[in-house]
């Protein structure tokens, strides 16, 4: 059986009714590699996954129904088929925290309604930690059941190899290793007996009328207090201010004492220690997604960890020496190699597709989602003509006869006031990513000739990266 067809029988079993619409939101966009699927009937609609590691399956689905039982804000879990690697959720919407605190900010001038939802965020941390901690069924965790020296040594030599290596930053193996058995020794220093969410960050906390619900906690173990708020808070493309992460820790320690004792002296003495830890498991996957597999959205996060480690460098001292470490962090600051990747983040990259509707929509590789995508099928087609038959919309014979077409000029003028459009509110806002499409019925002629005017026009525009992709030409072997 097809996997979207697990998700429509499950769909069907629960709801007694068939989806009638499928939409793919996520792919394998993220870095976990989940298929992520809408099915909805008008009124109802759920949210399909589609993983094959089924360890993590089960995790999430046990982890799910037990924080539901604590009364937690989780997405109900509607129907499963471990077998097939397919489970059906509630759906949640649209809106992660970090699309609204994209959407609601400028630079560091963040929305008052923005902030009111990292505090909820923060208030309900520790009942997760805490609370529904203490009962959680710790044997079903994935890959490992405690942040413990084995789960650190994973992180850091993750960074090592996947960052520091492949991004050509210089060190002393020994001596790093040294410094990473201090650290390691001093993290596990502190007391592990809590819920360590993992993945605490604001793309995996949806809002949904204001109130926040959490998603991504399969990766959850037993750990220190500290690891969590820290990921949230140094969350690297968020990019928050100081004073707000200031705030929300002050926020955070207050919740948490009304579930147990903490000394806020005592917690801090270790927080920044984890939160050294956590960017470090950041820029591990960044490099690995970025500069191994080649997923260029991945590094447009660098930046923002080396600000954080800058910040880092300027205001804290560890309880503990790590030299070799910070040597390697001063050259990650000083790499001009890192400082294109911050140069190339400022830029927005428009991605500009043509493709055959017949071998389906492209994929979006930057994680943005999709973008536009224009129907050229209503327009003239020259491959019906014999005399095109061989050639592409990159041929000047057929450039010319499209370009005779009146249809052809109002079509494209309407493509350029929506995308122009586009393009300006995504510079003022900060965005990375736009993807823009053609399809027609062969992916050679008009799909072709209207990227080709788009990718034109759009290389004249200040702060704009043209990436231009023909998908069936490059498929054949034409271009």
């Amino acid at each position: 059986m097809d996997a979207i067809d697990v998700l429509k029988k499950l769909f069907e079993q629960h709801f007694r009714t068939p989806a009638a619409r499928i939409q793919p939101l996520q792919g394998q966009l993220g870095g976990s590699g989940r298929n992520v699927i809408r099915l909805s009937t008008d009124p109802v609609s759920a949210i399909g996954i589609l993983y094959n590691v089924r360890e993590e399956n089960v995790a999430f689905l046990e982890f799910s129904r037990h924080f539901l039982r604590h009364g937690l804000p989780v997405p109900q879990i509607y129907a499963e088929d471990l077998n097939h690697g397919a489970y059906l959720e509630e759906d949640l919407g649209d809106t992660t925290l970090f699309d609204f605190l994209s959407k609601n900010r400028a630079g560091e001038n963040i929305a008052p309604e923005v902030v009111e939802a990292y505090r909820k965020v923060v208030a309900v941390l520790p009942r997760f930690q805490v609370e529904a901690g203490r009962d959680l069924n710790y044997d079903v965790s994935y890959p490992r059941d405690s942040f413990d020296r084995q789960s650190i040594t994973w992180d850091l030599n993750y960074f090592k190899y996947y960052f520091l290596r492949l991004a050509g930053i210089p060190f002393n193996e020994q001596r790093l290793e040294d410094d990473f058995d201090r650290l390691t020794d001093f993290l596990l220093s502190a007391p592990r007996d809590y819920f360590m969410y993992r993945d605490f960050q604001s793309r995996n906390v949806m809002l949904r009328d204001g109130q926040p619900f959490f998603l991504d906690y399969q990766g959850g173990r037993k750990g220190a207090l500290q690891y969590d708020i820290a990921s949230l808070l140094y969350d690297a493309k968020a990019d928050l201010p100081p004073e707000l992460r200031q705030h929300l820790l002050d926020l955070y320690i207050e919740k948490l004492s009304a579930f147990v004792k903490v000394e806020r002296e005592s917690f801090l003495h270790h927080y920044y220690a984890y939160v050294y830890v956590r960017i470090m498991q950041a820029l591990g996957a960044y490099g690995f997604r970025g500069f191994y597999e080649r997923k260029a959205h991945f590094l447009q996060s660098v930046p923002y960890a080396l600000k954080n480690l800058r910040w880092l460098s300027h205001n804290v001292k560890l309880p503990i020496a790590l030299p070799t470490l910070m040597e390697a962090f001063n050259s990650m600051l000083a790499s001009e190699k890192l400082q294109s990747l911050a140069s190339e983040a400022d830029s927005l990259t428009v991605r500009v597709f043509s493709f055959s509707f017949h071998r389906g929509l492209p994929k979006d590789e930057s994680g943005n989602g999709g973008g536009f995508i224009f129907d050229g099928r209503s327009l003239p087609n020259p491959g019906r003509e014999e005399r095109f038959k061989t050639l592409t919309g990159r041929d000047a014979p057929v450039i010319d006869y499209l370009n005779q077409q009146q249809s052809v000029h109002q079509f494209l003028a309407s493509v350029m006031s929506l995308v122009d459009a586009s393009v300006t509110e995504y510079q003022r806002r900060g965005f990375k990513n736009l993807m823009v499409s053609f399809g027609c019925t062969g992916g050679q002629h008009r799909s072709v000739f209207l990227a080709e005017q788009l990718a034109k026009r759009l290389r004249g525009r200040s702060g704009v990266e043209v990436v231009l992709h023909h998908r069936e030409l490059e498929a054949s072997g034409a271009v």
